[in-house]
Formats: C-alpha cells, sequence, structure tokens
C-alpha cells in the first residue's frame, strides 16, 4: 500500500524541489535516500508502457527473415477493464486504445464480455450499438467458410476487433442436382454463429453468402435454384438478419479481387484514415480454385501524355478512409488452381491422343506435370461431346519443370489477340507492373500460401520470397522421391507431396502465372500471407466492412 504523500513528496515529484518554509535545514543525505526510496516505488507500483498502449499487429504473413508464422500475441483471460475510457472527440478517434490493464481481445475466449468492447463504454454515435457483429459466408469451389466478425462503434466508422472463422467442405457447387442438401450443409457455420454471438445481438447481426467462381459455372437455373434454397433456410431456422437483394448472391468477379484489397491494405493499415499520406498500398494476387484475381494501384508517370489507366470495367474507383485509391482489377475465371489442373489434364490427354495413344476409360499417359515415379487417375471432361472418363496420368520418367512448364504456357494463352495493349495473357488489358507498380509490395493469397508453406516450414529463417521461388521448388518436386528426400527430411512434408503428385503442376502453373501471365521478373520479391493477427486474408472482410458500414436492417 503506498504511503500517504506528504506535501514535500508531491513538490519534489513536480520537480520543485523541497518546501523549506518552516522547517528544519533538509539535509542532502536525507534527500538522496528519499529519492531512491520514491523512485523504486514508482517503479515497482507504476503503471506498465504494455498497460496503456494495445499490442501491434503482428501479421502471420512470410517476409524474408521470419523464423515461423506468427498468428498474433498469446491469448488468455484478462483482467476485466478498471474504468472504461470516455467516448472519443473527432480530434482523438485515432488514440482509442483498451482500458488499463485490458488486453485487446482476438476471439471470444479472451473478450471479458463479448456485447460489449474494452475500447469505449459508448458508441462516437447515439444511434448506433456500441458493438456489431456481421456474418459473411464464402460458398467457394471447394468449400463453404464463414467469417464471423466483432466491430465496436467507438470511431466514427465501424472498427474491426476479431475474427472467428470455420469451413466446411465441399463447396456449394458439389450440390447441383439437390439445392436443400446445399443449403443444408451450411447448418454447421451457422450454428457456430449462435453460438458465438450474443443472443441479444443476434436479430441485429447482418448476415450474407456470397458465392464465387464455383457457382459461376454451374448452369443459371442450377445455380439460381441453390441460392433460393440458401435464403430460404436462413429465414426459416435463423435468427440473423438477411439485408437485401444482395444478401445471397454469385458475386461479381471483380469485387471478390477489390474486396480481397481492401481487406489486406486494411489490416496492413495502409488505407486507414489514420495511414501516413503517401503510404503504398499492397498488390494483392488470390488464387482459388476455380478463378484468380489481381487487384493493385498503379502509378503513372504524368509527364507522358498517353500514360493513363484506360478505361473499362478493370477500372475501379475506391474511396476509403476518406481517400480515393483508382485500381486496376481482373478475375480470370478458369484459371484458379483446380481449373488450371484440369485445362492441363485434356491438354496431355489430347496430345496423347495426337500421337496415337488410345482415347477412353482406364487408359495410361505420361504426363511431364506429375512427379517422377508418381501417377493420378484422373476425370477427363470433354465438353465438346459431353463426355467423361478416366485416365491414369503418369509421371513416369517424364516429369520435369521444364517440360510441364511448356504445357502450361500452352494454357495461358499468352498469345491470345490483344486489343487493348499491353495484355497479361489470354487477351485481357493490364497495365505493366514493372512500369507502373515497380516497387510496391506484392502480397499472395489462398493457394499461393498453401503451397509455398509446407515447404518453407521445413526453413529456419525464411529466406527472401522471389518469383523465381516457384520455379525453383517445383524443379526439385516435380524430379520425384530421390529429389524430396535430399532436399527435406520432414515426413510431414513427404507425406504431401506422395499424396499430392500434381504438386509439381501447381508450382509450375503458380511460377507461370507471376512471370509469363503477369511479367513479373524472375528477382521481383513477394510476400505469401493467410493470416494478419488471427483474421484471414481474403475477400471477405472487405465485403463486411461495406455491409456494417451501410444502415443496418434489424429482425422483427
Amino acid at each position: 500500500m503506498f504511503p500517504q504523500r506528504s506535501n514535500n513528496y508531491e513538490r519534489l515529484e513536480g520537480g520543485m524541489g523541497p518546501n523549506r518554509m518552516g522547517a528544519r535545514r533538509f539535509g542532502w543525505k536525507k534527500f538522496a535516500i528519499g529519492a531512491v526510496v520514491i523512485i523504486g516505488l514508482v517503479w515497482v507500483f507504476g503503471p506498465r508502457k504494455e498497460d496503456l498502449v494495445p499490442e501491434k499487429y503482428i501479421p502471420s504473413i512470410i517476409r524474408p527473415g521470419d523464423s515461423e508464422v506468427v498468428t498474433g500475441p498469446p491469448t488468455g483471460p484478462p483482467e476485466p477493464p478498471a474504468r472504461p475510457p470516455a467516448r472519443p472527440t473527432e480530434d482523438d478517434d485515432d488514440d482509442i486504445v483498451p482500458a488499463p490493464h485490458a488486453s485487446r481481445p482476438t476471439d471470444p475466449a479472451s473478450d471479458p464480455d463479448p456485447s460489449k468492447t474494452v475500447y469505449c463504454s459508448t458508441p462516437y454515435k447515439p444511434d448506433q450499438p456500441l458493438v456489431q457483429y456481421a456474418l459473411m459466408i464464402d460458398a467457394g469451389s471447394t468449400g463453404s467458410r464463414i467469417h464471423i466478425y466483432k466491430f465496436h462503434n467507438c470511431r466514427p466508422s465501424p472498427t474491426f476487433e476479431y475474427e472467428v472463422f470455420k469451413v466446411t467442405k465441399p463447396g456449394l457447387s458439389s450440390y447441383k442436382d439437390s439445392p436443400l442438401e446445399a443449403a443444408e450443409s451450411l447448418d454447421v457455420l451457422l450454428d457456430e454463429a449462435v453460438r458465438v454471438v450474443p443472443a441479444s445481438l443476434q436479430s441485429c447481426t447482418p448476415v450474407a453468402v456470397k458465392a464465387t467462381a464455383g457457382l459461376r459455372l454451374l448452369g443459371v437455373e442450377e445455380s439460381a435454384e441453390i441460392l433460393e434454397a440458401v435464403r430460404r433456410r436462413l429465414q426459416d431456422y435463423y435468427p440473423f438478419s438477411l439485408q437485401g437483394v444482395d444478401d445471397v448472391v454469385i458475386m461479381d468477379g471483380k469485387d471478390e479481387g477489390v474486396y480481397a484489397w481492401i481487406t489486406a491494405n486494411y489490416l496492413l493499415n495502409t488505407i486507414r484514415d489514420d495511414t501516413p499520406s503517401g503510404t503504398e498500398t499492397y498488390a494483392v494476387l488470390d488464387l482459388g480454385g476455380a478463378s484468380t484475381q489481381i487487384v493493385f494501384e498503379p502509378r503513372f508517370d504524368s509527364l507522358k501524355p498517353d500514360s493513363t489507366l484506360e478505361e473499362g470495367e478493370h477500372k475501379y474507383e475506391l474511396t476509403f478512409g476518406g481517400k480515393t485509391h483508382v485500381l486496376y482489377q481482373h478475375s480470370f475465371l478458369g484459371y484458379g488452381l483446380m481449373q488450371a489442373r484440369l485445362s492441363v489434364h485434356r491438354l496431355v490427354e489430347f496430345m496423347g491422343t495426337m500421337r496415337g495413344t488410345p482415347s477412353g476409360p482406364d487408359v495410361k499417359i505420361g504426363n511431364p506435370c506429375l512427379a517422377k515415379g508418381t501417377s493420378r487417375l484422373v476425370e477427363i471432361d470433354d465438353e465438346r461431346h459431353s463426355e467423361k472418363w478416366n485416365v491414369t496420368m503418369v509421371g513416369e520418367d517424364i516429369g520435369s519443370f521444364e517440360a510441364c512448364n511448356r504445357v502450361v504456357e500452352l494454357v495461358m494463352a499468352k498469345d491470345a489477340i490483344c486489343e487493348v495493349k499491353p495484355c497479361s495473357f489470354n487477351g485481357i488489358y493490364q497495365p505493366s507492373l514493372m512500369e507502373t507498380f515497380p516497387s510496391g509490395n506484392i502480397l499472395l493469397l489462398s493457394y499461393f500460401y498453401d503451397r509455398l508453406q509446407p515447404f518453407l516450414a521445413t526453413i529456419n529463417p525464411v529466406p527472401p520470397l522471389h518469383v523465381s521461388t516457384f520455379a525453383s521448388l517445383a524443379e526439385q518436386v516435380c524430379e520425384g522421391k530421390p529429389s524430396w528426400e535430399k532436399n527435406w527430411g520432414s515426413r510431414e512434408l513427404m507425406e504431401e507431396l506422395e499424396g499430392r503428385p500434381e504438386w509439381c503442376l501447381d508450382l509450375t502453373f503458380m511460377h507461370a502465372l507471376l512471370r509469363l501471365g503477369y511479367e513479373l521478373a524472375s528477382e521481383r520479391q513477394v510476400e505469401i500471407g493467410k493470416q494478419i493477427e488471427g483474421t484471414e486474408l481474403g475477400w471477405c472482410l472487405g465485403a463486411t466492412l461495406a455491409m456494417v458500414g451501410a444502415e443496418i436492417k434489424c429482425r422483427v
């Protein structure tokens, strides 16, 4: 317990020296001893810096020199707030921190009260709720994922706190002939939302289901029936609020890419209202199962009269955090990793028939995009004749990066007619990254991360990542098991490679996409990411920020 402070103590603490009026001469030795005691008490019992400021963002993005992937600060039950801070003014809203002795929650387990927030006790605007939850279901081609986001309204606009994430497989497009089963497949995700979101807030929690490339590839009638079944199930069985015509839809590809760009740059603090002027944004390259997206903010030379972004659907003007960003975006449908595999296999099978290999079920065909000594039973889907059959693809002794790359280059359609120059691939206009984004950071998401991370987990520290990293790994992987054992000793990685003979194809395609498609230099440095401080990267947070920024309709 602190001793009662004397008048002399207060004067010493204020830098005024001791009060000598009516007192005996103050000896310097006593002064020194007293000062040491006071400093010691202040040091022991005084506040610590970590009690007063929020913990910094710790991104799980792999950068040069990282020794491991960090997903966030250690969590645990925090002490309850001693005294909630007052509502900030417009001038100091960028300095919001948790109340003294309260940790910044990173999940429901570390949140002292999920229906409240440690950042303030009253919302910035009286008509806003203090805490807002929002649900976004990403209905992708290989699975459906729910993102349960918590926001607080201590600032002029909703501020993200943390996320709960859950996934289920397969995706909605796998239920082509059974819309009801498709809708029921989301129950495991929505049940998690019921568990996480406080009951008192559920009726005002908006929910959206946005399907991506998987449903785009289905017929119009089939996809519409699945979406309608999902909408009915949400209305009939769950307490959350549907907001309107755009809440259960197939999302436009351009929105998918732009929302992923918003998510990454928001979490990396390059587009917030408190971001320093002149901060360069990240380019975001997202590789999904059925499509791939590229979004970046090109910079043009104002001295060149024709140096500007061409008009068209690729141009996306975005106002966020009080600033306007003119983005280039494009979504390449059919160039996601799973679709690229199908295209390569079809081409290899076609080339085999041209060499005299019989076509049909149970045929073995040499495939240079499978690692040497491996094989894979592949279903060939001939869309022209509406036929399907199984073919055994074998790497034998022909699997190699160079041979596979020649096949992948044909799939990339780099020589397609380019009506508006310059083009990336498949005849699509794109400003040159070399000229308009020469030194900006490039962040690779989704399958880029999934395929590279198992190799990087065996290296400590992680070396700088370049476009050429994909080629180097592909060369080693395509050579087969002797090469794997020579280069990597991880049993888990060996099992992954043995179970996925197409890893050779995947790495080769990723390198071709970056090097040939987007024309990035081999030495161009890149970063890969899956999460930032426990929050999934991708389009979902960006789309949710747009949803909670609008007027929320509560369910009656």
